[in-house]
């Protein structure tokens, strides 16, 4: 498996992995809309096709993932932890932190999350729709050397 950055001819492609993994996927326009913007990254997990993807929003010294999503098919082989875990180290040294919001209910993601040492820093009530949900917001501290 590789994870290369996202060309502009696969953005169909992980349209497809978001409409597969949730409730209120981002729609093509969206990822499309962000791709193009020069403040988000987005990364694919190959084999002989896309089985994955992250995306992080790049603010100064701050990083957001936008999502991260593993094709159905190809769940639980590590394909997400390897996507995080590329992210961390790619920008781990240029970053102070990296956060992201996730359900309670995903139980397997707040795992992979914690257990790459993303700490809960705070909660976003009614974040979610479909169902109604809150968001952990967790946050994990990278780089404290970098200059205010």
């Amino acid at each position: 498996m590789i994870i290369e950055e996202l060309k502009d001819n696969e953005i169909q492609c992980i349209a497809e992995i978001e409409k597969l993994s949730f409730s209120k996927p981002w729609s093509e326009e969206s990822i499309k809309s962000s791709f193009n913007s020069e403040s988000c990254k987005f990364y694919t997990a190959k084999t002989d096709k896309i089985v994955g993807y992250i995306g992080v929003s790049i603010a100064a010294d701050e990083g957001y993932i936008l999502n991260v999503a593993v094709h159905p098919d190809f769940r639980g082989q590590g394909i997400g932890r390897k996507l995080v875990t590329f992210l961390i180290e790619k920008y781990g040294e240029s970053l102070r932190f990296i956060t992201l919001e996730v359900r309670p209910s995903n139980i397997a993601a707040v795992k992979l999350y914690t257990s790459l040492g993303f700490n809960k820093v705070g909660e976003r009530p009614s974040y979610y729709s479909n169902p109604v949900e809150n968001a952990i917001l967790l946050t994990k501290y990278l780089n404290s050397n970098l200059e205010i």
